[in-house]
């Protein structure tokens, strides 16, 4: 804890109670253990919505690529589909497609 050993908290709290005196030294033992256990609560429940969020983020990025993937294969879907309608005769090779403008000379 901290680094403070067990000779150290035993020094502070013979410290403490002569300072405060053994009326005064419950109360405020009272007092730090609230602090520390609301400042223990505060935190679980910050980390507790980070991580939400950081779901809800990772989340929403694999639905923007699942639907970037569904488009794409929409897509190759639809150009095969247009390949197929051409009668399978579009020439794949780019030598002997025809440029927009161009008349074929065949």
């Amino acid at each position: 804890m901290f680094g403070i050993g067990s000779t150290e908290i035993l020094v502070i709290l013979v410290v403490a109670l002569l300072v405060l005196g053994p009326k005064k030294l419950p109360q405020i033992a009272r007092t730090i253990g609230r602090a520390m256990g609301e400042f223990r609560r505060v935190s679980t429940e910050f980390q507790r919505t980070l991580n939400t969020e950081i779901a809800f983020e990772e989340e929403a990025e694999k639905k923007k690529a699942r639907k970037a993937a569904a488009e794409k294969e929409a897509r190759a879907a639809a150009e095969k589909a247009a390949q197929e309608q051409d009668g399978g005769q579009a020439s794949t090779d780019p030598a002997e497609q025809e440029t927009p403008g161009t008349e074929s000379k065949s």
